[in-house]
Formats: structure tokens, C-alpha cells, sequence
């Protein structure tokens, strides 16, 4: 079997004709294809932080939940997802604040789906008033 692998100091097998176009083709459908998923993904990764969001802010609001019940849930999130970050006490009220800026403005809540849960996080931290959230 090492007979026909080729070594560093081997040249390469000559291309069949159309090889090359076959290779950009595959280059190009691989990254088109790496970046629906990276979308996919973080549209899921904002569904979730919005639905816990949502959960958060109604229990706070009907149940009374506040800082120790959001601490603990953030350790058994925790606990029983080691090494995923995105659950600490912070991460969950920053998912609250989220739902609760956003839920009430139906046009930025496709734009809030388009970009990462980072820079949500950011644009949460400087603004300052609705005008500014909008931009």
C-alpha cells in the first residue's frame, strides 16, 4: 500500500482536463455552503437565547424569579452542559434583556436575527435610546 502513496519529493499525477474548474466549483460551493450553516446556526443560537429570554422575563414578572433563581439556573445549566459557555447568570439576563428590548419592535426583530448574539450583546451595551438601537 505505501507503493502508491505518493511522497513530498513525488510529483503529483497529471490533472484530467476540467479539474481545475471542478476544484473552484467545490471551493466555492463549500464556502457558500460553510456560511449557510454559520447562519443556521446562529439563528438557532438567537432563537434559543430569545426563547429563554422570554421564559426568564415572564417568571421574573408572574413568579417573582430574580437573582439567586437566575444564578442557580445558570449553575445547573451549567453543570449539565460543561465546557458550552453562554449560560452564566450574566449570559441569562442579558438573554431577559434581549427579549425585553426587541419584543415590542417587530421591524428590528429580523434585523436582531441577522447578526450574531455578540454583536446583539453590543449594540444592547451603547445604546443609549430606541434611535440609537435602531441604527
Amino acid at each position: 500500500m505505501t507503493d502508491t502513496l505518493l511522497t513530498s519529493t513525488q510529483t503529483s499525477p497529471a490533472k484530467p482536463s476540467g479539474y481545475a474548474g471542478f476544484l473552484r466549483e467545490v471551493k466555492t460551493q463549500i464556502r457558500q455552503r460553510q456560511l449557510q450553516a454559520l447562519r443556521a446556526v446562529n439563528s438557532e443560537l438567537l432563537a434559543l437565547h430569545w426563547w429563554l429570554g422570554e421564559n426568564i422575563s415572564q417568571r421574573h414578572a408572574t413568579l417573582g424569579w430574580g437573582k439567586a433563581v437566575v444564578e442557580n439556573l445558570a449553575r445547573d445549566l451549567q453543570a449539565e452542559f460543561p465546557g458550552r459557555n453562554g449560560f452564566s447568570a450574566q449570559n441569562l439576563w442579558a438573554m431577559r434583556q434581549f427579549f425585553n428590548e426587541y419584543s415590542d419592535k417587530p421591524k428590528l426583530q429580523s434585523l436582531i436575527g441577522e447578526i450574531s448574539w455578540a454583536k446583539n450583546l453590543l449594540i444592547m451595551a451603547r445604546a443609549k435610546d430606541d434611535l440609537k438601537a435602531a441604527v
